[in-house]
């Protein structure tokens, strides 16, 4: 049996696969879609775990007596494996001929999403050899291929892998931001899992899961609480529109070492994937950061979609935007017992018109339990700061007929890489996080507002009418200014007297 290249390069540590991938980023920038660099990244870890596996295999197949042909056949055999990698879909096969390797590699994901079911839709949506229209392209191809091959994926560890994965997509954040995808910041899914705080048995739901941050997130809050025998009892639910997204993230879960998730590709105001006993599927955690103003979803629209009536029961939302088509569909998947966290437009939380009027109803219904109001210029695609909306259907008693305001703006800290952003850091979701489980009042902060008041002023949500950061005011000593002062014009007075004598000697 064939041993494993550059066996050395095992130990693989987050840094040095990062700087693989930086290399591969800089080959690409431009000229073709980053995503064919996650494809690389895949099959490369993939074909390298099958090797290592079976080589493993294999020799304790010898040691327990069986011959070598035997031996290689158990150790090939589809169930001692992840997945089932026929020849033709090994990185060794695909890099064996440059002139070839668009083709083998389409032929690959191909053949790898025929032998594997759970990869069907997923790995096969992509085409190398559109990839290769021209020649300069082919011969990126082949460096990218190359690049990949200089090290040994098989036993780097999930987590560092699945970080890898996400660094590229964040990579790419600036660039594809200008071309309408959206990106949330990691720091951005960190504070709202910590709020939200899953737990083991319990199940998480993203309707909009993009390339599966929140799901992820999630799985490592409880990993790191309670440990990864705990986490794979967390049940994660995730549906997404875009195809190539919903390909990603499937892909993303994988690298890292989460194999149990239930992704679905489809519309969700339309068309819910999820259900259970004729009505859909109810969440402990119910988590997004759906598209902002998402324009198309009016009652025409949403009058026709699955479940209607009981998924928007508080009205439906103007044609311009679906923000509180969104956190009603989000109200409506969550358990009597479970929550909703939301990063929502922060327009959503005063706009008037068709939106007011179901903000009221919601707020009567004493559904909202916290608005927390982000620093600008913490996501790609926008300036604006965003709001993030805690809700509940079974609050607990301190917080009942009450809403929980948190003036965030001021929390955060130069983004290190990308001129003109910020980011949250750890002690600002420390202190976000904190004042929210704590329920807790801080002057120019945070504030608990009763319900009335919110009633008073006509429903509106907007977190600077409730608590506004207090500016310092510089105590002035006026005794003191006023001695300097008096010294200031002494000194003034000495120059230009001696001015004057200058100007008498020169006449």
């Amino acid at each position: 049996m064939a041993t494993l290249n550059n066996f050395c390069e095992n130990s693989m540590t987050r840094d040095k696969l990062e700087a693989l991938l930086k290399k591969g980023a800089d080959l690409i920038r431009t000229k073709v879609d980053y995503k064919y660099l996650l494809l690389l990244l895949f099959l490369k870890r993939v074909s390298d775990k099958w090797n290592y596996t079976r080589d493993k295999l294999y020799r304790e197949f010898i040691e327990e007596g069986f011959d070598r042909k035997t031996a290689a056949e158990l150790a090939e055999d589809p169930d001692n494996h992840d997945f089932y990698l026929p020849h033709e879909c090994r990185w060794e096969y695909v890099r064996e001929n440059v002139n070839e390797i668009p083709e083998r590699l389409s032929k690959a994901f191909k053949r790898l999403a025929d032998e594997n079911p759970q990869l069907k839709g997923v790995i096969d949506r992509f085409e190398f050899m559109e990839f290769t229209i021209n020649r300069e392209n082919l011969n990126l191809l082949s460096q990218l291929v190359e690049l990949f091959s200089t090290y040994d994926l098989s036993r780097v560890s999930p987590d560092v892998l699945g970080d890898a994965y996400e660094w590229v997509i964040r990579y790419f954040a600036p660039q594809k931001a200008k071309e309408g995808e959206v990106y949330t910041p990691r720091e951005v899914v960190k504070l709202l899992i910590e709020m939200l705080d899953p737990k083991p048995g319990e199940d998480v739901y993203d309707p909009a899961c993009g390339s599966g941050g929140m799901l992820i997130t999630s799985y490592k809050h409880v990993e790191e609480r309670y440990g990864r025998a705990e986490a794979k009892k967390l049940f994660l639910y995730g549906q997404e529109n875009n195809p190539t997204t919903y390909a990603l993230a499937e892909m993303n879960m994988i690298l890292h070492g989460i194999l149990d998730t239930k992704l679905e590709v489809g519309d969700t105001l339309e068309r819910p994937r999820f259900k259970e006993g004729g009505y859909i599927k109810r969440f402990d955690v119910v988590v997004a950061n759906p598209p902002w103003n998402q324009d198309g979803y009016g009652e025409e629209r949403l009058k026709k979609a699955e479940f209607s009536h009981e998924r928007f029961p508080f009205g439906y939302p103007p044609n311009n935007s679906a923000d509180w088509a969104w956190i009603q569909h989000m109200l409506a998947s969550c358990k009597e017992t479970g929550k909703v966290g939301i990063v929502i437009d922060n327009g959503a939380l005063f706009r008037g018109g068709r939106e007011k009027k179901i903000r009221k109803r919601v707020l009567e219904k004493d559904l909202l339990e916290c608005v927390i109001l982000l620093p600008e210029k913490l996501f790609y695609n926008t300036g604006a700061p965003g709001a993030i909306m805690i809700f509940s259907k079974n609050k607990e008693e301190r917080r009942r007929g009450k809403v929980l305001f948190i003036n965030a703006s001021g929390e955060y800290d130069k983004h290190p890489e990308v001129r003109k952003l910020n980011i949250l850091a750890d002690e600002n979701i420390e202190r976000i996080a904190s004042t929210y489980r704590d329920f807790r009042e801080e002057k120019g902060f945070s504030r608990i507002v009763d319900l009335k008041e919110i009633k008073d002023n006509d429903y509106n949500l907007n977190v600077t009418l409730y608590v506004f950061p207090e500016e310092e005011i510089e105590e002035i000593d006026v005794e003191m200014e006023w001695r300097e002062l008096k010294e200031i014009e002494k000194e003034i007075d000495e120059i230009e007297k001696r001015i004057e004598a200058y100007l008498e000697v020169i006449q």
